[in-house]
């Protein structure tokens, strides 16, 4: 081979392997610095196309967790007010009784009636205050909760349990204990209101279950996408480490056979000494 000053061709494909070798260790180290294997378009078009659909509807879905994360609250709050206010209606029940034993002074009857009208205001005052996020499933006037359950639109209604003690039947005339008769009726619409908030909470507890079933699928389905997106675009870190420490190496030898490269055309001057 020709020795030439002007046209060095070994240096030039000592330096164009170089060059090759840095463009990919920099692209090595990117996905080690990352984790990514497709960090923009230019990387991977096609990986990159799937990977933005599937974290759009990887947000959407988050969303609607959110939104069924809410609504199990929402539920739960009315379910345990509910619940607390069973207790309650129980414990009205044995005043009723009580109310309906004969040869009560009025002083007695008196005592048990101001009880029971007690019981039946906490009723209401723990319905007033079963809210959540500005939601009652079951004070008077209470309206239904729509909750989004899937990103194309799809919906859930939970119904509304108006189960305040005035929603139970105790608005009836001579609903007090000053009587045994009054006390009979009173035993009458409290055996009435422990029908009717069971039912209430049986449908409570029925759109809880259904709540939670539709998050739980949700927020699997969000695992599968994190998943597939992590699939098609993480790095394998432990091959870029490997792949990392050889393209070090190659740099290094790269270095070294530009510069054996570089060296040569100085034997022209041992031509002329």
């Amino acid at each position: 081979m020709a020795i030439t000053v002007n046209t060095d061709v070994s240096a030039m494909v000592a330096l164009q392997n170089l060059n090759a070798t840095n463009k990919a260790l920099d692209r090595t180290q990117l996905r080690v610095n990352t984790g990514l294997r497709v960090s923009g378009a230019a990387d991977d078009a096609s990986s990159y196309q799937i990977a933005q659909a599937m974290k759009g509807d990887k947000a959407g879905y988050e969303s609607v967790l959110t939104g069924l994360s809410l609504a199990k609250a929402v539920v739960n709050t009315a379910l345990k007010a509910g619940e607390s206010m069973a207790e309650l209606l129980i414990e009205v029940k044995a005043k009723c009784v009580q109310g309906n034993i004969s040869g009560l002074d009025n002083n007695s009857r008196s005592a048990l009636s101001a009880e029971f009208s007690a019981l039946l205001v906490r009723i209401d005052t723990i319905a007033r205050s079963a809210s959540f996020n500005g939601k009652n499933l079951i004070e008077l006037g209470a309206t239904s909760l729509t909750v989004l359950s899937t990103v194309q639109g799809s919906t859930m209604s939970i119904s509304a349990q108006e189960i305040m003690a005035i929603n139970l039947q105790y608005g009836v005339p001579n609903c007090d204990l000053l009587t045994s008769a009054n006390a009979v009726i009173a035993l009458s619409v409290t055996n009435t209101a422990i029908t009717t908030i069971s039912r209430s909470l049986a449908n409570l507890g029925s759109s809880y279950k259904a709540v939670e079933i539709q998050s739980e699928f949700v927020s699997k389905y969000v695992d599968i996408l994190h998943e597939g997106i992590g699939t098609l675009i993480d790095a394998d870190l432990a091959k870029e480490s490997a792949n990392l420490q050889a393209l070090q190496v190659k740099q290094q030898l790269g270095v070294q056979a530009l510069s054996i490269a570089n060296a040569r055309p100085l034997a022209i001057l041992g031509l002329y000494g």
